[in-house]
């Protein structure tokens, strides 16, 4: 087998997201990786089997849908069992155990829970960051004998997200935002993991910093960090990688590769928002240019169509047009501008008007705010590099030393955790990447200053809840942005 790749590094139409088009990495961006860079694998398979999976679930039902794509020789003897079980104090509790005929490639069904409408009940199923409980599903096709033709483990996982007001909804109750900017980077490797367990240790150190989500930026992400982050309890935000010209073949691409991007990862409980542009990349004249305006929405409406239940953040970080958050980036490194920019949650539409962040206007012409939520999603972006290793790092703010670090991360972080305009926020960033030497942890994942600092300022003190919401149960299905319940991936481990 044999693979070969050709990788322009002056096309700028194609998505490329940090990787740099300069023959040196400069400012934000990085070296190229070329090549296989994901996990592939080779499988065996009978003469018909189970392709692929997607799990649903809607919001005024306690169930789960299940829609199975069958491959191969054409059969109409054949039949599809499906069995989903949750952990209980001695082995596993079934939950549905049932048998459809297949009478064609697709197989769509409901799949109804028991539901006494006990909320203690429903909060054991349901999955968050705190509480990140997986059903564990046996998908089965079997011939008019009985027997197994091919089989197929995979798991979902019952989770309500949406926005109501302007609030980021899960589980039917406001939830704050704390999201961290990883680059999904490492020294040795670029944009591959160096292995498995890396996987699992970047979800999980995001967790012990004290965020409960990660916005992965300008990269479609190894579906392995996905299963450790359902397994674990990690929000995600999932980001289209920009290219960085506008012409009919960037176009097409965007298009062809986003949407294989959602439909590939939509069943994954971790993730809760979509984010198909950011800053503008790749259209440069917005607001200006009637072209670039449609497809931007059509990108968000292209988004809502493929998920309709998730939010979708049309453009992050200035120039919204159609979008379900609202994403602004403020990289001001003073704690005091930063309240007064931001204070007065009662004039919002004054404060988006006069932010202007990286010069831009924070919305377009016509896409005045909405009443939808406002979310902080990038700021900070605080440099520290040892001495020696200080050239070519770059940084928004640089500072000298571990304990400076600490101080300046955890005064802008309590400026930002006061201001109630927002319903969450993002910090840049996760770990350095390359000259980026802006990370909590160094590029090998070592903590810049004692875990439990950076824990204790990101979380901050304790208070009250956001704002009070009815609940979720009940709301049509079919609502913007409406809660949903999805559910999990192909295979419980991919790769």
């Amino acid at each position: 087998l044999v693979v070969r790749a050709d990788d322009d590094p002056h096309d700028l139409a194609k998505p490329r997201g940090k990787q740099d088009w300069q023959s040196q990495p400069h400012a934000i961006w990085y070296p190229r990786t070329t090549g296989i860079w994901q996990t592939v694998w080779l499988e065996r398979r009978p003469a018909s089997w189970i392709d692929s999976l997607r799990w649903t679930a809607g919001a005024a039902s306690w169930d789960i849908a299940c829609e199975v794509i069958v491959r191969g020789v054409p059969r109409d003897d054949l039949r599809l069992e499906v069995l989903l079980t949750v952990p209980a104090d001695e082995g596993e509790r079934v939950l549905a155990h049932d048998v459809y005929s297949v009478n064609s490639e697709e197989v769509h069904r409901r799949i109804a829970l028991s539901d006494p409408g006990i909320d203690d009940y429903r909060n054991e199923l349901l999955w968050s960051p705190a509480s990140p409980t997986l059903i564990a599903a046996t998908l089965r096709l079997l011939d008019p004998d009985g027997q197994v033709v091919d089989e197929v483990a995979s798991y979902t996982a019952l989770r309500f997200v949406g926005v109501e007001g302007d609030r980021f909804i899960l589980n039917g109750r406001p939830l704050e935002l704390r999201l961290v900017l990883d680059q999904g980077y490492w020294p040795e490797s670029g944009m591959t993991a160096p292995d498995g367990d890396a996987l699992r240790r970047d979800v999980e150190l995001a967790k012990a910093m004290g965020f409960n989500g990660v916005r992965k930026h300008q990269k479609i992400e190894d579906p392995r960090y996905l299963y450790w982050a359902d397994r674990l309890g990690l929000l995600v935000w999932e980001e289209m990688p920009s290219a960085y010209r506008f012409t009919l073949e960037s176009i097409e691409r965007l298009v062809k590769e986003w949407t294989e991007a959602v439909l590939r990862d939509v069943s994954h409980p971790c993730i809760v928002t979509w984010v198909p542009f950011n800053e503008s990349w790749g259209v440069p004249d917005l607001p200006s240019q009637v072209p670039q305006q449609h497809f931007v929405q059509a990108l968000y409406h292209l988004t809502r169509t493929l998920d309709p239940f998730r939010p979708v953040v049309g453009n992050d970080g200035w120039e919204s047009a159609e979008t379900d958050i609202i994403g602004i980036h403020d990289y001001d490194d003073d704690p005091t501008r930063i309240e007064a920019r931001y204070a007065g949650y009662e004039n919002i539409a004054t404060i988006l008007r006069r932010v202007r962040p990286g010069g831009r206007l924070s919305t377009l012409d016509g896409h005045e705010h909405a009443g939808q939520p406002i979310v902080l999603t990038e700021f900070g972006g605080i440099a520290y590099a040892p001495p020696g290793q200080r050239e070519n790092t770059w940084g928004y703010r640089i500072v000298e030393s571990p304990e400076a670090l600490a101080r300046a991360y955890a005064e802008l972080m309590r400026a930002v955790r006061s201001l109630t305009l927002f319903a969450g926020f993002c910090y840049t960033q996760f770990a350095d990447t390359y000259q980026e030497t802006n990370g909590l942890l160094f590029a090998d994942r070592s903590p810049k200053f004692p875990i439990e600092r950076i824990a204790a300022a990101t979380r901050g003190p304790q208070r009250a809840p956001m704002t009070g919401t009815k609940r979720q149960r009940g709301a049509p299905d079919n609502q913007p942005v409406s809660p949903a319940m999805v559910a999990g991936n192909d295979s419980p481990e991919p790769g």
